[in-house]
């Protein structure tokens, strides 16, 4: 199931190939994942036969929605390699979640599975303008995260140069990046808001450094975020979209040409949109839960496993593949305030549209009695010096903003610049819910 390597640079021909031929790959991998799965994962025999569907039930694309869905918990009750689908001795790699809120999601590679991560990664890279020879800097974090390592291979075979800087270490990574002057940085793009701000604290201008690209995952980030960013560090920010279930970074990346949506990279990976709430499959355009299924993963196949973030299948542009909307959330993160459905990326749009404000933000959510209550804490950009009156004013407009936007009252907290705890590895914390459960 491994692609034929191309050639540094180069596109894969499946990427420009007609939507029928790319219909027929993706019909041929799903009859060899579902029968992967069906045979070696005691989980999938199980629950397709409760379902009372087989592997060869599959005749069409279509007939992909009679099949159950898989969910995180599946993984974490099948904890640790219950849902392997090799033996341990063709396991040349596991990741695994942090386990925040309960067992790890343990994940395994074969050494194909590794193969196709790497070019699947130097794919992406090539979407994003990266070319042999250039220097990658990567500030995602190493280790059982996804993050780091699949980027690291991926760059290397795309042919570059890679600084495998890992997160923090802030004062650091601005030093690196003007002695060693890479072309491109892969990094949360809450971090790169952290880089630009050590930028500015040691008197140096982001858009001055060597830097022209910005490959940006793991956290939802919004059109507003990629502007600021832009704006301040001179480069063109891309998403690269991923999850350590379905394989880490590069399951889509946006082309730096036309910066419109991660192109899913379909040969590999099949996409559907349903109701969160009722499973139904919805036609590409409408907004739901995106779902994947793995199509030459053989370690750990994924039958139609819900990702929880919430967008929209796109049509081709700058690829033959679909693309995906901006993630506008995840149906596990929207908060219900007083019976409005509200997500942190729709404040986030909001703060970033004042000129006034560094970016950050962060909500805290209390209950008095039976009433959700939301703080909105932001903060003033660096070096600002604004009265009391300037400040009040900046609350007003960011209160009214989000009334007005999102439906709901708020009580704002305009603060000094440094006064939210900034992110050095991983994704930023943007809510507190301090809800009794």
């Amino acid at each position: 199931m491994t692609a034929t390597r191309p050639a540094p640079g180069a596109l894969d021909p499946i990427e420009t190939a007609s939507r029928d031929e790319i219909q027929a790959l993706q019909l041929q991998r799903l009859r060899w994942s579902l029968q992967h799965a069906y045979d070696n994962v005691p989980h999938y025999r199980k629950a397709f036969d409760e379902k009372g569907v087989h592997p060869s039930d599959l005749k069409t694309l279509a007939d992909l929605s009679k099949f159950p869905f898989t969910y995180k918990k599946d993984l974490r009750d099948n904890y640790p390699f219950g849902m392997f689908a090799v033996p341990r001795n063709q396991i040349l790699r596991i990741h695994a979640s942090s386990g925040t809120t309960g067992k790890p999601t343990v994940v395994g590679y074969t050494a194909k599975d590794i193969d196709n991560w790497a070019n699947l990664v130097a794919r992406s890279i090539r979407a994003a303008g990266g070319r042999p020879g250039d220097t990658v800097h990567i500030a995602y974090g190493y280790g059982l995260f996804t993050g780091g390592l699949g980027a690291h291979y991926g760059a290397e075979r795309a042919g570059c140069t890679v600084v495998p800087m890992s997160g923090g270490q802030t004062e650091k990574q601005v030093q690196l990046i003007q002695d060693f002057k890479p072309d491109i940085i892969m990094v949360t793009p809450s971090y790169m808001q952290v880089i630009i701000e050590e930028f500015q604290r040691v008197g140096m201008d982001a858009r001055e450094s060597s830097l022209r690209v910005g490959i940006f995952g793991a956290e939802p980030w919004t059109e507003a975020m990629r502007h600021d960013i832009q704006s301040k560090a001179g480069i063109d920010a891309v998403d690269i979209y991923g999850l350590s279930e379905i394989m880490g970074p590069g399951v889509a990346s946006e082309c730096v040409e036309s910066k419109d949506g991660p192109v899913i990279w379909e040969d590999h990976f099949y996409p559907e949109i349903i109701d969160p709430d009722t499973g139904e499959v919805l036609p590409d355009g409408s907004e739901g839960e995106l779902v994947f299924t793995s199509l030459s993963k053989e370690a750990l196949p994924m039958i139609r496993y819900r990702t929880r973030d919430l967008t929209r299948l796109l049509p081709p542009t700058s690829r033959s593949f679909r693309r995906m909307g901006k993630i506008v959330g995840r149906s596990d993160d929207m908060l219900i305030i007083r019976g409005v459905n509200m997500f942190p990326t729709q404040i986030e749009e909001i703060v970033l549209q004042h000129n006034q404000l560094s970016g950050q933000y962060q909500l805290n959510v209390t209950r008095d009695g039976n009433l959700d209550k939301v703080t909105v804490r932001c903060e003033l950009q660096a070096g600002a010096r604004n009265s009391a009156e300037d400040v009040q004013t900046i609350r007003d407009w960011l209160q009214h903003r989000i009334k007005t936007m999102v439906g709901i009252t708020t009580k704002v907290e305009v603060l000094d610049y440094g006064a939210i705890e900034r992110t050095q590895v991983g994704k930023a914390r943007r809510v507190i819910d301090q809800r009794p459960r």
